[in-house]
């Protein structure tokens, strides 16, 4: 498996609403079109309205650079600047779950 975490902190509220927009139509092209995406999750930050955190789980690195290839995931990261004030990546090592391939 390979996993990351990313953390955006947005302009705006404005912002924060037009990124949600994009996001959402962003996962949905993921659904379609990602097999190997397994879990790509998105939540607004409790107390931090203009935060949200990504949850992304590939089935390996090829998935997740497959992932970077595709033209919906290219847009959204050519766009982004427009809403993201910061942004911070972090990627995972495994480790005890549930819920997740062995």
């Amino acid at each position: 498996m390979f996993a990351l975490v990313v953390r955006f902190d947005l302009h705006d509220q404005a912002a924060a609403d037009a990124f949600d927009v994009t996001v959402s139509e962003l996962v949905t092209q993921i659904v379609k079109h990602e097999p190997g995406t397994l879990v790509y999750s998105t939540h607004p930050v409790a107390d931090a309205p203009l935060s949200r955190l990504f949850y992304e789980v590939y089935r390996d690195r090829e998935a997740f650079d497959e992932h970077e290839r595709q033209p919906h995931t290219r847009a959204f990261l050519d766009g982004r600047s427009e809403y993201v004030a910061s942004a911070r990546v972090e990627f995972l090592n495994d480790g005890p779950a549930k819920g997740l391939p062995a």
